[in-house]
């Protein structure tokens, strides 16, 4: 009995000096994308959490309570309980000049859109995979919600497999019979009628635009695959008609190129458009499988860029990672030439080998924006119709933690260092 009380005791002291947990996010994570997940729900319970820049793969750390532990033993994710004075160790290490680390607080919780149909897709997308992984709650909008001026709810709004130029992802060739690509272009012309528009890519212009102003306005877009280039095609080809008869029942105009505005765009500029209806590509942006030379699923890689954390926080905080060499995947858009790419646009990955950029990121008015290119980081080339990626297999997927470090970017604001 005096030994049960006594060891109880011990453990109470423990405790009461163990004030913070530290969650790992280099090698010795076991489940990286479920770690976020905690990020978020410490960020619901009103809690603040520290965002420890390059530190050990860009670690978490906060104040210690029990039903913290308990929810991070509960969903697999590894931590460690350590002292006041680990900490502060920490932080004091974390601050030196002579290393390339710094902390961002995190301080409130992201409210995240999805901008995807309501219809069945014959394709999954890799941010709400990751999404309902990590346990992070979003809400799925489309054409309606933003036209409605329903963006002003959200912090952070994700577009991935869409085609916003009106070509329903030029699928013409390979798919128009099919009874998904008759049902989306019925959806489609059905949004456009109901509000206003005699064409589908009237309404994805409107509502491109209406994204844009979200970013000027303090807004945070994500884009992957299709939606990076698609997007920006379409505000560069504002009151041109690109689509060819098939598409709008008329003719594109023949000089369409001649007359696109790059000055509309997020990042790229000087590209040429791809005027076949039947080729599987909106423009020259994408580095398609004949450009990408030899490269396979096992020599395909990119690299993440080196940035001061201290003087560069927003892309460092956008390339945490336990490695910095992931391997490529491809999408309908896979990456995008580097030639292309505005020059104030941030690129953080690359495969120098191709001059490709995978991985964007800018400033829009009082927003950011980032693009990443590819369809799904665990899928090497996924087709249309497969399974989607069972993440329970990819706990520590690189490739999925750079779509998650997106998420909490709009929950950080850089913390005073003590003198």
């Amino acid at each position: 009995m005096r030994f049960s009380l006594l060891f109880c005791l011990l453990l109470l002291a423990r405790f009461a000096e163990a004030n913070y947990i530290f969650i790992p996010m280099d090698e010795k994570q076991a489940n990286h994308l479920k770690a976020y997940g905690i990020a978020y729900w410490i960020l619901k319970k009103e809690t603040e959490v520290d965002w420890l820049l390059n530190y050990r793969g860009g670690s978490f750390m906060c104040k210690y309570y029990p039903q913290l532990q308990n929810e991070l033993t509960v969903r697999g994710v590894s931590y460690d309980i350590i002292s006041d004075a680990q900490a502060n160790q920490i932080i004091t290490e974390i601050a030196s000049p002579a290393v390339n680390y710094d902390i961002m607080k995190l301080e409130k919780c992201p409210k995240v859109a999805v901008y995807t149909p309501k219809t069945k897709q014959p394709w999954d997308d890799a941010v709400t995979l990751v999404l309902t992984y990590a346990e992070i709650p979003y809400d799925i909008v489309f054409d309606d919600e933003i036209l409605d001026g329903q963006l002003t709810k959200y912090d952070w709004l994700h577009l991935h497999h869409e085609d916003f130029t009106g070509q329903y992802g030029k699928f013409y060739g390979s798919y128009s019979n099919f009874p998904w690509y008759i049902e989306q272009q019925k959806e489609s012309e059905n949004i456009a009628s109901k509000h206003g528009f005699a064409k589908v890519s009237q309404l994805k212009l409107a509502v491109a635009k209406r994204i844009k102003e979200f970013v000027a306005g303090g807004g945070f877009l994500f884009a992957m695959c299709s939606a990076t280039d698609s997007y920006d095609i379409a505000l560069a080809a504002e009151g041109i008609d690109i689509c060819e008869r098939m598409y709008d029942g008329d003719g594109a105009d023949p000089q369409a190129q001649e007359k696109l505005n790059f000055d509309n765009t997020f990042a790229f500029t000087d590209f040429h458009l791809s005027r076949d209806p039947y080729q599987y590509e909106f423009s020259d942006i994408d580095n398609n499988v004949h450009e990408r030379g030899g490269l396979r699923q096992e020599n395909d890689y990119f690299n993440l860029f080196q940035f001061s954390a201290k003087w560069d926080p927003i892309p460092t905080m956008l390339t945490q990672n336990h490695v910095k060499v992931v391997k490529g995947f491809y999408g309908q858009t896979t990456g995008f030439k580097k030639q292309l790419v505005k020059p104030d646009v941030v690129i953080m990955g690359e495969n120098k080998e191709i001059s490709e950029a995978k991985y964007l990121h800018g400033v829009s008015g009082k927003g950011f924006w980032t693009f990443y290119g590819g369809h799904d980081p665990e899928d090497y080339q996924h087709q249309v119709g497969e399974e989607p990626t069972d993440l329970n297999l990819h706990p520590n997927s690189p490739g999925f933690r750079l779509i998650l470090n997106n998420i909490l970017f709009p929950a950080a604001k850089k913390k005073k260092q003590k003198t």
